[in-house]
């Protein structure tokens, strides 16, 4: 049974997309599938716009900056706190809790520099890290969060997203959250749409990956470079971390019946996969380096199949291997209908993005293509509750605004259990609704949504911005709660809190 063509519409951009902007929905309307397929394009998604620092440059100004740390700790600059705050600084310990807050002046090129000791000391390098840190992550918050409130093509946003939280890095260090931007922008955007297996690659060789689950370290223990760098206990060794993720969450999935053997060989297979240091040619600094001497010798065997020696080509085939697998098919695949359509997912669906990836060889485009085709995609009920992320941006869009500062942002999503570029474990931010529709978040979307009113109506009427944003979706009730609240401010509130809202 066809959809009446509003509520194609109202699906196809509240569902798939980021939600409707005024006027939005009167364009889509004609086409509902061919305005998401529209988007679907070789080259990826979008780059956040402020073109900010590629990674490499961003690790060699942070590894210069630990370079000095270690030279004044030498000298005595650096003693007490500050000593502890540089371990951290370091990627020793943990980002500081206001590390998203933005400093005066977000900007990348803002005077970081200017942070002078008491009593005319020379500069606190500590300090002076921390906040150039804290400026380029919150450049990175911001130019998403624009990106998303402000674009055309939500669906691409979104499948985007999706991808990004698949294969998460998260700010637990302070190298890694100045990272975590570029890491998107480098690694998943331009390759949302193409081979799974190259965006696999690409996220598994990124420096901010490495970083993040401790591969840049990773020595086989039968190396020369084990040899050369002995085996006291603060001496690298073996590391499971990125091999156990990517059998884990991002390839075939716990139910694939692979063993703690097969981690542990293909943790092996990886070894060597590392990052140009200070001291390594200039072309090589802060970006992946394969290295001969720290890879384990021999073949491997993981999951039933032999791998032969060879060097850096050992980990890649296996990672071949693993993207062509039902059992990364089917991972996928239950895990894109869980976002995109609902906690619970529809078999049928399930097995149809399944038959899309196997059949295109792990064609991304094509998995999309399967997904907005695919008549269960497109049931009437909103089944999936925003998380507070896809909250706050579809509320701008539904008023037709962006945030303007980063505190905006983060601060809001700090509250709301939600902290830009930290997800609480490799395996992201969860799906589901009861995550997320607990009463204290509940009474914290309420408050914001007040504040967001009075903000932005400047005497809009929001039962418009309500049927914009809505359309064939907004039920009479809701209709006429807005309509007879007492001032615009309350009726904005009550759409923004209603259940056909909040629900996508």
């Amino acid at each position: 049974m066809a959809l009446d063509p509003d509520l194609s519409a109202a699906i196809a951009v509240t569902r798939f997309g980021l939600g409707a902007k005024p006027g939005q929905l009167a364009q889509v309307r004609t086409d509902p599938r061919g305005w998401l397929t529209s988007q679907i394009r070789a080259q990826g998604a979008e780059l956040p716009r402020g073109n900010p620092e590629p990674s490499d440059q961003r690790l060699a100004e942070f590894r210069q900056f630990a370079q000095f740390r270690r030279q004044a700790q030498g000298r005595g600059r650096i003693a007490g706190p500050a000593g502890r705050n540089a371990d951290a600084a370091a990627g020793v310990g943990g980002p500081s809790p206001d590390m998203m807050q933005a400093g005066p002046d977000p900007r990348p090129d803002a005077q970081a520099g200017s942070v002078a000791a008491p009593g005319g000391q020379a500069p606190d390098p500590v300090r002076m890290a921390q906040r150039l840190i804290r400026q380029e992550a919150a450049v990175d918050v911001l130019a998403r969060a624009q990106l998303a409130s402000t674009t055309d093509g939500d669906f691409r946003e979104r499948w985007a997203l999706f991808w990004c939280n698949h294969f998460t890095v998260a700010a637990n260090k302070l190298q890694t959250a100045t990272l975590v931007g570029p890491f998107e922008n480098e690694a998943i955007r331009p390759r949302v749409f193409g081979r799974f297996e190259d965006l696999l690659v690409a996220s598994s060789s990124h420096p901010a990956m490495l970083l993040y689950l401790d591969q840049a370290r990773s020595v086989g223990p039968d190396t020369m470079a084990a040899r050369f760098l002995g085996r006291g206990d603060s001496q690298p060794g073996l590391n499971e971390n990125l091999a156990r993720e990517i059998l884990e969450l991002h390839t075939v999935g716990v139910e694939a019946g692979y063993t703690q053997a097969d981690v542990t060989e293909f943790a092996r297979a990886m070894t060597g996969w590392s990052i140009g240091a200070l001291r390594d040619p200039d072309g090589q600094v802060g970006r992946f380096r394969f290295r001969p001497m720290a890879h384990e010798p021999g073949a491997r065997t993981i999951m039933g199949r032999r791998y032969a020696e060879g060097g850096q080509e050992q980990a890649l085939a296996v990672m071949r291997d693993l993207a062509a697998s039902p059992h990364t098919a089917h991972h996928l695949a239950f895990k894109l209908v869980r976002h995109f359509v609902a906690d619970e997912p529809p078999p049928a669906l399930v097995a149809a993005l399944e038959r899309a990836y196997l059949q295109s060889g792990g064609d991304l485009a094509h998995v999309a293509t399967a997904l907005v085709q695919a008549p269960e995609a497109w049931s009437p009920q909103a089944q999936k509750f925003k998380t507070p992320y896809e909250f706050l941006v579809s509320s701008w869009r539904a008023a037709g605004t962006q945030p303007d500062r980063v505190e905006a942002v983060a601060q809001v999503l700090n509250g709301m259990g939600q902290r830009p570029f930290s997800a609480p474990s490799p395996k992201g931010w969860d799906e589901s609704a009861e995550t997320w529709c607990a009463p204290d978040a509940v009474v914290k979307r309420m408050v914001w949504s007040e504040g967001l009113a009075a903000q932005v109506l400047a005497g809009r009427d929001p039962s418009q911005l309500a049927r914009d944003a809505l359309g064939a979706r907004l039920t009479p009730l809701v209709a006429t709660a807005i309509s007879r609240a007492e001032t615009r401010e309350e009726g904005m509130a009550i759409f923004l809190m209603s259940p056909e809202f909040q629900r996508r």
